[in-house]
């Protein structure tokens, strides 16, 4: 495969060897993305390469495993009440997007304590489609049963399950079309699993249901106040009983994070791969390429960033700007328009795109600084936030959305406002950042202090727990059994 130069330009392809790192180290749904990435990847396959990789894998796994302490006994989960329960989980789609990635999380977890779980989907985006195939063969590895989203198959399930959550409001409509007049028997055992805040999701054709359900889960409480609100004035519907549960990164994420050899392999190959020294400064934004993730307004801000250190003199490495989330094949004007601006500014040896991915922590592994910089009302929680602190990067983010709830501003990182009033702040924290190294460390370390706090997999697995408890009891309580009945 062709070494990059140092250039902005390009979506650039992760070389074998950190890539066969990473396919033995990361969760399921990451080396499932990584398989379907080397399928598509346009890059001639270096053979002599590959195998050197599979050599250097293994002695940093093997390493790695060495360095890990062995513990006695694992604690019983928090989610052995579910063993024997039969579980429907209806996801709107299957892809690698987060809702689709934590639902099949939850799978997983549920499988794990002896759960019956089945799973559907209502869209597909094509019997052939390789990824929906990679992530439904994965689910059915584990012992999640996979089938269609209609057909007498879903609706007795439905019928028979202890408990059916529905993934994002968009699975609303599923109620309707498959379960039709048998739709106010399954209501009662429904948890509504809700990670979107902007304002389209709000129609009665996807939410009609929503007072019915025995819950509604949310990722953030600045999301739970939003929908309350919304839906009474909008909808002039009450939202059910809604349980807050702050999300948590995987043990796979979490091993990678401590592990200082795979991080520094990690980190030489990806910066060799962009082009960019070890002693350069990255910032990076690591989401979707869209308006509402504020990438031109990062760029706007990058920009006025190296102006300042320019105009004092500042004795600073190069600082660079990383944008991970990039989609040339789709052509969007408004990727476009943040090409044309770099060319325009010619700093394209300081602005690097990279291609979406849902494989996140090589880039943890290699940059300074991740900048969460989404707009309007921010981000339900923010996932990748708790990923990047557990790799002890400072956080850039929006006064907005679950940041709000992640980032201890001024401790963890630094909040700014969203909109263009942000730009000239947001400049200002990166000039900070980039000559400060130790607050910039300091506040690294904090925010992996805090991960290690509130924002780990038992921490999540506890809060769900609490809420599954919650919702079985009412379930049971409607259909007249005793909730004493469900769990010893």
């Amino acid at each position: 495969m062709a070494k990059h130069a140092a250039v902005g330009w390009g979506n650039h392809h992760l070389q074998n060897r950190w890539l066969l790192v990473l396919l033995l180290m990361l969760s399921v749904s990451t080396v499932i993305a990584f398989f379907v990435r080397a399928a598509f990847d346009s890059c001639d396959q270096d053979v002599s390469a590959a195998v050197g990789g599979i050599g250097s894998a293994r002695h940093v796994i093997q390493a790695s495993e060495k360095r890990t302490p062995q513990i006695a006994a694992a604690k019983p989960s928090p989610l052995s009440f579910m063993k024997s329960k039969v579980v429907l989980l209806v996801s709107h789609e299957l892809s690698l997007s987060g809702g689709p990635l934590l639902l099949m999380e939850l799978a997983f977890l549920l499988r794990s304590v002896g759960a019956e779980v089945y799973w559907i989907t209502i869209t597909k985006a094509s019997e052939t489609d390789e990824v929906t195939y990679s992530l439904e063969h994965k689910m059915m590895d584990r012992g999640v049963q996979v089938f269609r989203a209609r057909g007498k198959e879903a609706l007795d399930t439905a019928l028979r399950a202890d408990l059916v959550v529905l993934n994002t409001a968009v699975a609303g409509k599923w109620l309707d079309v498959v379960l039709k007049e048998d739709v106010h028997r399954v209501l009662p055992k429904v948890l509504w699993w809700i990670h979107e805040m902007r304002g389209h999701y709000f129609k009665l054709d996807y939410v009609k249901h929503l007072p019915f359900v025995a819950g509604a889960m949310i990722d953030s409480h600045v999301t739970a106040e939003y929908w309350k609100n919304r839906t009474q004035e909008r909808l002039k519907i009450k939202m059910p009983d809604t349980y807050v549960v702050h999300l948590g990164n995987s043990k796979e994420l979490m091993q990678v994070a401590e592990d200082s050899v795979a991080k520094r392999v990690l980190r030489e190959h990806v910066r060799e791969s962009l082009g960019v020294l070890n002693e350069d400064l990255l910032f990076a934004l690591i989401n979707s390429v869209s308006r509402g993730k504020g990438q031109d307004l990062f760029l706007r801000s990058f920009y006025e960033a190296l102006q300042l250190i320019k105009e004092k003199k500042m004795q600073v490495p190069p600082v660079h700007a990383v944008i991970v989330g990039s989609d040339m094949t789709a052509q969007t004007k408004f990727e476009m328009e943040l090409r044309d601006y770099v060319l325009q500014k010619k700093i394209q040896d300081r602005v690097h795109f990279v291609n979406k991915t849902p494989t996140v922590a090589p880039y943890l592994a290699a940059i300074d600084v991740l900048v969460q910089n989404s707009q309007a009302r921010g981000e339900c929680f923010g996932r990748i936030t708790i990923e990047a602190m557990a790799f002890q990067l400072p956080i850039l983010g929006t006064a907005a959305g679950g940041t709000m709830e992640i980032v201890v501003n001024g401790t963890t990182g630094v909040l700014h406002p969203v909109g263009k009033a942000g730009v000239t702040p947001l400049a200002k924290n990166i000039v900070r950042l980039a000559t400060h190294v130790e607050r910039r460390l300091t506040m690294g370390k904090r925010g992996y202090e805090r991960v290690k706090e509130k924002f780990l997999e038992p921490h999540m697995a506890e809060r769900i727990a609490g809420v599954l408890k919650e919702v079985l009891k009412k379930s049971k309580i409607k259909s007249g059994r005793h909730p004493s009945q469900q769990w010893g």
